[in-house]
């Protein structure tokens, strides 16, 4: 497995590089199998050091945690307990992922991008109802099941995945709803 480890704006050594490698590995080859690079990014927040760690999997999906404390090592160990909780989880999906799918996740080019608040409210009716772009991006869409696509959500940490549905080829959405439950928009194309 590679690793990228890395610090914003403060110095990582050589002993805290050592550990993360060794710890995060045996963490990751205890849960999931063929792990292909590691990403830990260290940064500072005011007295806190934050940790954050993504890991990329060989079958295409992604587990991320992040956590704070006043140490740098206890931040990195917290960030790893986190991992290691998600992983654990989502062992026997994660294997029964593998088992089903020979050839890792298909993954679509898409743009996204970033628009205007409307925090500026004016007395005047806007010239146009066309929102201001602040910003683009390319951005992956992964070709998924709806289970497979409810667990990256999940492993990523986030409240909602566009994905391509891997049995009607058509670009699904599954959320996590404000009443803990997953939510799953499927359109009548």
């Amino acid at each position: 497995m590679r690793y990228k480890i890395s610090g914003k704006q403060i110095d990582i050594g050589e002993a805290l590089q050592t550990h993360v490698k060794t710890e995060l590995g045996t963490v990751v080859a205890k849960y999931a199998e063929r792990p292909t690079d590691a990403n830990v990014v260290f940064s500072k927040s005011a007295h806190e050091f934050v940790c954050e760690a993504t890991v990329h999997l060989s079958t295409g999906l992604t587990a991320q945690a992040k956590a704070h404390a006043t140490e740098i090592y206890a931040a990195f160990e917290a960030c790893n307990e986190k991992m290691e909780k998600q992983l654990r989880r989502y062992k026997r999906r994660l294997k029964d992922h593998h088992r089903d799918r020979s050839e890792p996740v298909e993954i679509l080019g898409a743009s996204s991008y970033i628009l205007a608040s409307d925090e500026a409210e004016t007395e005047s009716e806007p010239e146009t109802l066309q929102p201001i772009i602040v910003a683009e991006m390319e951005t992956d869409i992964q070709s998924l099941s709806v289970g497979e696509a409810v667990m990256q959500m999940e492993l990523a940490g986030a409240p909602v995945l566009v994905f391509r549905n891997e049995s009607k080829n058509g670009v699904n959405v599954v959320y996590r709803r404000e009443d803990g439950n997953i939510g799953w928009i499927d359109p009548n194309v």
